[in-house]
């Protein structure tokens, strides 16, 4: 049920937290505004509270973060910032649907569209092949060392009600329904495991496989979605990369 692992996506964003500080915070400063907007308490709003934790484990300070709330929630004014989509097919097949927060939608979707074009593909209707999911990851090192039986805590997260449980070197993956992200969280947390993280996600109903020759190409790709700094996320239809 997954698209692509994420797992190589979250090492490249906490080692540009340090290398690009500024760029980064800027980043979660908007993922928190947009969340704050369903509601400003992180406790009974799922998207804020993972926007947060997030935030929080980058050493974004508090009060950046108590600011960008505030601003979604409309106590602060400034520039509004905008949840954009950008959906779109690359060689060779591959779905991609990019997540931007901008205040410029005309710059972000010029500067999408030219990095589609640039790797040989356009903006096309991808969305119908994505469903919604909470999503928690748990690094493989993180089980093994707390001597975690994998079996034994599938089982356990079936009876909490998860959608499915994806076993990978990297960890594992846990999908649940949206609403129940954050108490899925808990539960794990409450087992003595640190959540590498834990977000909202559209994950591809059919997957593909790509060739050795096409991962290269589609990891540049990707890495210069990463380094836009009006794309929050992406998420594709690949099973293998």
């Amino acid at each position: 049920m997954s698209g692509h692992s994420k797992w190589a996506t979250t090492h490249r964003q906490k080692e540009l937290v340090d290398a690009k500080r500024g760029a980064i915070f800027t980043k979660f400063a908007n993922i928190i505004t947009i969340a704050a907007r369903r509601g400003g308490d992180p406790n009974s709003n799922p998207s804020l509270r993972a926007a947060v934790d997030r935030a929080r484990e980058a050493s974004m300070p508090k009060d950046n973060i108590e600011r960008a709330i505030k601003k979604g929630t409309g106590e602060l004014g400034g520039e509004q910032v905008e949840e954009l989509y950008y959906e779109g097919i690359v060689p060779p097949g591959v779905q991609i649907v990019v997540k931007c927060l901008t205040d410029n939608k005309n710059r972000s979707g010029s500067t999408v569209r030219h990095l589609f074009t640039k790797n040989g593909g356009s903006f096309s209707a991808v969305m119908w092949n994505f469903s919604q999911f909470g999503v928690v990851r748990v690094e493989s090192g993180e089980i093994k060392e707390k001597k975690m039986n994998n079996e034994t805590l599938e089982l356990e997260l079936i009876d909490q009600g998860i959608e499915d449980f994806k076993k990978e070197e990297e960890g594992i993956t846990v999908y649940a329904e949206v609403k129940d992200l954050q108490k899925i969280r808990d539960f794990i947390e409450k087992k003595g495991l640190k959540v590498s993280s834990a977000e909202i996600e559209y994950v591809a109903k059919d997957k593909i496989d790509l060739a050795a020759s096409d991962q290269e190409k589609m990891e540049k790709f990707l890495e210069e979605l990463d380094d836009n700094e009006d794309v929050n996320d992406y998420y594709t239809n690949i099973a293998n990369l």
